[in-house]
């Protein structure tokens, strides 16, 4: 349980590190670019720990998967990033294929 805690935390500091990217306006704002580069170290610390009992396949899955599908819910909400049908299938595939992996690795 707690490697699973640690993906988690990989997953959101990596999400905070790209939406401060984003903030940093092309790296030109010290404060989010400094902090930008804080989140990704941390979140490839936790990912290494949790790389430990978690395999690579399945944590690299949901990380990337479940990081996409966040940070579009953030594009959408703070960013005002437009919403369409094409984006709403893409992010319900990405769900469904981290579920289905899930599913998967535990059988």
């Amino acid at each position: 349980m707690l490697f699973w805690m640690y993906l988690m935390v990989a997953i959101l500091t990596e999400v905070g590190g790209t939406t401060l990217m984003k903030i940093s306006q092309g790296l030109t704002k010290l404060i989010p670019t400094v902090s930008m580069f804080v989140l990704y170290g941390v979140s490839f610390v936790f990912m290494a720990m949790a790389l430990k009992k978690i395999e690579v396949s399945i944590a690299y899955a949901i990380w990337s998967g479940l990081g996409t599908a966040l940070i579009a819910a953030i594009g959408i909400i703070a960013f005002r990033e437009s919403m369409n049908v094409p984006k709403m299938i893409g992010v319900v595939l990405i769900i469904g294929g981290v579920i289905l992996l899930n599913l998967k690795g535990a059988g």
